[in-house]
């Protein structure tokens, strides 16, 4: 029986995540198969991966053909290169203990990238959103100020149209010395 590890999809329209999964190649997409090994939702920032590290070494170690989008998921969570550092000790190549510190330090440099990846997203949305402050700031302030303006020009129109309509109250006067 050739089995696959592949990709079932799962989720709603335009929102979908996927179960990574063992099937034989000839069962239907979301149908039956052998063995759910993980979950991969495409939707967050950075995409979210729950794995099953040792059942996805045993699979592919055993002969399961991984499809291209779960070969670049498996080897991002490193499935491949300890299969890769594997063989390498089954060879001779070196010894188990090389191959763990070899599978640590990569893990740990992917592990320092991906956190790198994520504070630098997160300044970025700060960032993001101070400049929406500040802008909002600014309009908030044109915006009392053009008040403030419309506001003295009535108070102006006001006074002035009282001033017309009080009657003259000069003595005749007053309006001579004048």
């Amino acid at each position: 029986m050739p089995t696959k590890i592949r990709l079932q999809r799962h989720g709603r329209k335009g929102y979908a995540y996927y179960h990574i999964v063992i099937a034989d190649s000839r069962a239907p997409r979301d149908g039956k198969f052998i063995e759910r090994i993980g979950s991969y939702n495409p939707n967050t920032n950075p995409a979210t991966i729950d794995l099953k590290f040792d059942r996805a070494l045993y699979w592919v170690t055993v002969g399961a053909q991984p499809t291209d989008t779960t070969r670049t998921i498996l080897s991002d969570e490193g499935v491949m290169l300890k299969k890769h550092l594997m063989g390498g000790v089954k060879k001779g190549a070196f010894s188990e203990e090389e191959a763990e510190k070899r599978f640590a330090a990569w893990k740990a440099n992917k592990e320092n990238a991906v956190s790198k990846t994520k504070e630098q997203l997160a300044a970025e949305k700060q960032a993001d959103l101070k400049a929406r402050a500040k802008a909002e700031a600014e309009i908030n302030k044109a915006k009392a100020a053009e008040l403030a303006k419309k506001k003295a020009e009535e108070l102006e129109a006001k006074v002035a149209k009282a001033a017309e309509a009080e009657p003259q109250t000069e003595t005749p006067e007053v309006a001579a010395a004048e």
